[in-house]
């Protein structure tokens, strides 16, 4: 059965971390508590499904942009916490939560 490459898993690894951390999106996110997040099951599900949907994969399985998968996500937190939209507007395929 395969499994993520390597590069995804990390890709995600390093996600978690810096999201756990509060250094996710900089500079966007700079100064700003996003800690409510973690008390809303349902946003950091949605933004678990923005970084996935926007992340690219090649044929080897190598990730292609993981800091615009990353900034996307950055934007549902910086939306959710201070109301302001993200320019360009989310997708529906960005928000979709398979």
């Amino acid at each position: 059965m395969p499994h993520l490459s390597h590069s995804v898993s990390g890709a995600f690894r390093t996600f978690s971390f810096w999201i756990a951390n509060g250094t996710i999106g900089q500079p966007l996110l700079e100064g700003i508590d996003y800690s409510c997040i973690f008390e809303e099951p349902s946003a950091l599900e949605r933004v678990y499904g923005i970084f996935a949907n926007v992340l690219e994969v090649d044929g080897n399985g190598e990730v292609l942009n993981a800091r615009e998968a990353e900034k996307r996500a950055a934007e549902f937190i910086l939306a959710y916490v201070t109301g302001r939209e993200p320019e360009p507007p989310f997708e529906d395929w960005e928000l979709a939560l398979h």
